[in-house]
């Protein structure tokens, strides 16, 4: 009987050793192919299959002066991009908000704040997911 039991006790321990040793792989390859997500890096396709492309905004500024702009806006996934869609009208009014306060020294040099503004005020008011960037496709001032 006790060659049973170390015969047992032996293949018990070589279980539970191919056991963990599997699941610590496992959770090692999940993390590395994991890591293009969690540092941001996401394929340009990616980016573009879960963004949309703003319509063009006319607007006047503080000093008088008018802008036509246009904006990419990149989400998280895809259903943060439908929400986004959905929101349209609020991106519209941050935008229109925005630039009623800026005169055309600020606007031409604070585009970048610009961006990180709409992309704050936007995720203010989202309810699933976050915009991730924003980037201006097209800007044109009179």
């Amino acid at each position: 009987m006790t060659i049973k039991n170390r015969v047992f006790k032996t293949m018990i321990i070589i279980l539970s050793t191919l056991t963990l040793l599997g699941a610590a792989t496992l959770i090692i390859v999940m993390n590395l192919n994991g890591t293009d997500e969690v540092s941001g890096k996401r394929s340009i396709d990616e980016m573009r299959k879960s963004s949309m492309l703003t319509e063009d905004i006319t607007t006047d500024l503080k000093n008088g002066d008018f802008v036509r702009i246009r904006f990419r806006v990149v989400t998280d996934s895809k259903t943060s991009l439908e929400e986004l869609q959905k929101r349209d009208f609020q991106m519209q009014n941050i935008l229109i908000k925005e630039l009623a306060v800026m005169d055309s020294e600020s606007f031409q040099s604070g585009l970048g704040d610009l961006e990180d503004q709409l992309k704050a005020k936007l995720n203010d008011v989202m309810s699933q997911g976050t915009v991730t960037d924003v980037y201006t496709v097209d800007k044109v001032l009179q």
